[in-house]
């Protein structure tokens, strides 16, 4: 009996090797090696042929995008849904991937369109329950309950549909390519054969993918460069708010994001982002400022908030949620050589409310004014809103955008906004508002929080020190 032949594949770029390597020589990443049989015959390929056309002789395409009217959906996408486009959408377990597709479905179908629903993972019954708490009826869904990508393209050769959906990549298969569903080599095969059916045809596909527990769409690295776009759909299942975000898009904003509400009938459009993210209770307690952020091309404000404490421990705790744990340790790095604060013998815990992720150097100003408010336990004036780049020097730098997130404050009701020198322009700068620029670290701080003064809870500590 003949023995099986294996190979060995990178699951970040696909490599292929003959024996296990340590590390990549495709793209350079230790570890990434996983053994699969090999195919038994050769995958079958398009058999449309093409000629080497001349550039200048190419006609643009001005196919219009189609707009399903989910307003936070089509702004992630960029304004639309391109024709021939191929969009991931991964996410946690449980987060609403599905439902969200089920519901563009819908939104297409109720513009005329004909949707293939491909379902590798739910039968037929499941899903129909799913869109009865919807209320999702239309009979231009089409439902096919089907895992084979052979058996998908002809359904989709007949049937002409407007938008293929495939729940979930990981599931689909193509017999001739060997190897279990989920594996590196199936789900490689799998999406070039969708990839080609959408550049094809100008049919847009989307796919659904799992992510591991590093957050990373499972499967071969390779999959995110095949796609036209890459959403990740966040959040923490416990609270209601979802944030569908563009991590990659050819054909509009990266880091563009959608906010969503998941209530029983399904995702909610959110149409005022800022007013969740910031509570309206934050002016009494320390340790709370609000920043303005840059997401794509929306500008949202959001609450940082820091806890400081003395520490139990031989060495201070550094936690962060939502801000970008590589900036954390420099800004204290700077409060403490910049501004005095004396946080070796404390912990620190930094976290952005509402679960929105900000990971731009904005958020610098706003990490050190709530770390030294909460230090000096005296509360930031809760009409006040902030941003700003730290330098290393404890200089205050001037970031992006300055214009866009002016106007947001604005609108929301701040009186009084703290930024870098020269950031905001007399022509951008609206009515009602106090404009307070800002040089060093030390100075903002000084500004937001009065001075620095010594509070009760610092005698506190301090007494507590020395009787120890």
């Amino acid at each position: 009996m003949a023995r099986k032949r294996s190979v060995f594949l990178c699951k970040g770029c696909g490599h292929e090797s003959l024996k296990w390597l340590g590390r990549c020589p495709g793209c350079g990443e230790w570890n990434t090696f996983v053994e699969e049989a090999a195919p038994a015959g050769k995958v079958a390929r398009s058999s449309r042929r093409q000629d080497p056309v001349a550039l200048s002789d190419i006609r643009a395409d001005l196919t219009e995008r189609l707009v399903t009217g989910i307003g936070e959906f089509d702004r992630t996408l960029g304004g639309g849904i391109v024709p021939g486009s191929v969009v991931l959408v991964g996410g946690d377990p449980g987060i609403g991937k599905s439902t969200l597709l089920l519901q563009v479905s819908d939104a297409l179908a109720r513009a005329g369109e004909i949707v293939l629903y491909v379902s590798g993972e739910e039968s037929g019954s499941q899903l129909r329950m799913r869109a009865t708490r919807l209320g999702v009826e239309s009979r231009a869904i089409q439902v096919l309950t089907e895992t084979d990508v052979s058996r998908v393209l002809e359904v989709a050769d007949s049937l002409s549909p407007g938008a293929v959906i495939l729940d979930s990549i990981q599931t689909a298969y193509r017999p001739e390519a060997g190897g279990s569903p989920g594996s590196v080599t199936q789900v490689r095969e799998s999406s070039a054969a969708l990839v080609r059916l959408a550049k094809e045809t100008g049919t847009p596909v989307f796919l659904i993918g799992h992510v591991t527990k590093q957050g990373a769409i499972a499967g071969p690295r390779i999959l995110e460069h095949m796609v036209d776009t890459v959403l990740y759909f966040e959040g923490d299942k416990r609270l209601s708010y979802r944030i569908l975000r563009a991590v990659k898009n050819r054909y509009g904003s990266t880091d563009e994001i959608g906010v969503f509400e998941m209530t029983a009938e399904g995702l909610v459009e959110v149409a005022d982002p800022s007013g969740i993210f910031v509570s309206r209770e934050r002016g009494t307690t320390s340790g709370s400022v609000v920043i303005g952020t840059i997401e794509g091309t929306r500008a949202l404000l959001v609450e940082i908030q820091a806890l400081t404490g003395l520490t139990n421990y031989a060495t201070p705790q550094r936690s962060s949620s939502g801000v970008d744990r590589r900036r954390l340790p420099l800004v204290l790095a700077v409060l403490e050589r910049r501004a005095g604060l004396s946080l070796g013998n404390r912990d620190v815990f930094v976290s952005v409310a509402g679960g929105v992720k900000v990971e731009e150097p904005a958020a610098d100003l706003g990490i050190a004014a709530a770390v030294a408010s909460s230090y000096y336990d005296v509360p930031v004036d809760p009409g006040t809103a902030l941003f700003g780049e730290i330098g290393l020097g404890g200089e205050i730098r001037r970031v992006a955008l300055a214009g866009k997130r002016v106007q947001e404050a604005a609108r929301l009701g701040y009186r009084r906004v703290v930024h870098p020198k020269g950031a905001i322009p007399k022509s951008e700068r609206p009515e009602g508002v106090e404009f307070v620029e800002v040089g060093f670290v030390g100075e903002a701080i000084d500004l937001l929080i009065g001075g620095r003064p010594g509070t009760k809870a610092r005698e506190r500590e301090t007494a507590g020190l020395r009787e120890a």
